[in-house]
């Protein structure tokens, strides 16, 4: 897909990472003003490295984001600074929330990433939806009680 390709000085590239990560303790803590909030802090940090967010959902316990990242970063120096630095930022904009967590880690340290290739589109779609998801999921009956294991029908 050409119309997909980036260009460095030296350079034509293509990658595309599906990438989710939680906070502390996987903390619903993403709703209302803090969802839209934490969207715009995750932006900004992603524009100030260059970092293309193809699509993006704040779930109420984890993120997903669909990001270009140029080859001259490594994933591990993104997500490691995106989520040191969102941090700061999300203890700047709420003093309060210092207290829930120690030692300011608001997320859990490690996350998932896979590469995208040729499923941009679907993967794009996924993330689009996955609030709607998670909604229905969470609707669904268990099968058991509580206690004996949460397996969902």
């Amino acid at each position: 897909m050409p119309n997909d390709l980036n260009k460095l000085s030296h350079t034509t590239w293509n990658c595309k990472y599906h990438i989710v990560f939680a906070p502390k303790y996987r903390r619903q803590v993403f709703y209302r003003e803090k969802r839209v909030e934490i969207g715009k802090i995750l932006r900004k940090l992603c524009e100030w490295k260059g970092v293309e967010i193809v699509e993006a959902e704040v779930c109420p316990d984890h993120i997903h984001m669909l990001l270009s990242i140029p080859p001259k970063y490594s994933v591990g120096s993104v997500m490691g600074y995106v989520k040191g630095k969102s941090s700061l930022l999300i203890y700047e904009r709420w003093r309060n929330m210092e207290y829930k967590y120690k030692n300011r880690e608001f997320w859990c340290r490690g996350y998932y990433v896979d590469t995208v290739g040729k499923n941009k589109v679907k993967i794009a779609e996924y993330i689009k939806n996955q609030l709607r998801e998670d909604k229905v999921g969470a609707q669904l009956p268990f099968d058991k009680s509580p206690w004996e294991g949460n397996t969902r029908k």
